[in-house]
């Protein structure tokens, strides 16, 4: 069976192009997500990885239509290989199936991570920077009633209080509940 993953970042994008690929390669399904690529937790993307079987083609117009970062385009297509689904990618010209198409998926997510590593590099290099010449000093400490945060969480300890209700009068997540905890020697 052959499968075609659309997805179309925004409601205002249109998805006439990708529809009119998917029958001229005599799509057999469409699954079409009008959302991000930055995570895989797209709605039709999940309907489609469950969907597809052993034997069949997934086919979509381009890699970033699938994935927008190197991580879930290999855990996308692994998880494709371990059902013995190929993949085909029409802008690219992937296709899974063959040895050459195997490398080439593998060298372009190989640059898009070396890509993503230099640039992660240089913006922890600039950070030290700015650090050093004290322009960037990180977020500001908040100001808390610190007696009000110990008698909080003394009640908390008598389980008067649960965490999560400090938390949320202090506006904080769970970890800088715990941190405060330890700062604090409650």
């Amino acid at each position: 069976m052959k499968v075609f993953y659309i997805r179309c970042s925004t409601l205002e994008q249109n998805e006439a192009r990708q529809v009119a690929m998917a029958k001229e390669h005599c799509a057999d399904r469409i699954f079409m997500d009008k959302a991000s690529g930055k995570n895989a937790d797209r709605v039709e993307l999940q309907k489609m990885l469950a969907f597809v079987r052993e034997g069949d083609t997934v086919i979509c117009e381009s890699f970033s239509r699938i994935a927008r970062n190197t991580r879930d385009l290999l855990a996308i297509t692994d998880e494709l290989q371990n059902k013995s689904v190929k993949f085909v990618s029409l802008k690219e010209s992937i296709d899974t199936a063959t040895p050459q198409g195997e490398f080439m998926l593998t060298i372009f997510a190989a640059l898009a991570q070396m890509e993503r590593e230099g640039l992660l590099q240089r913006q922890s290099e600039g950070i030290a920077i700015a650090k050093a010449n004290g322009v960037y000093k990180g977020r500001k400490r908040m100001d808390i009633d610190k007696s009000k945060f110990v008698r909080l969480c003394k009640e908390w300890r008598d389980n008067e209080r649960t965490a999560v209700s400090i938390q949320k009068a202090f506006g904080i997540t769970s970890t800088t509940f715990y941190r405060w905890v330890r700062e604090y020697g409650v």
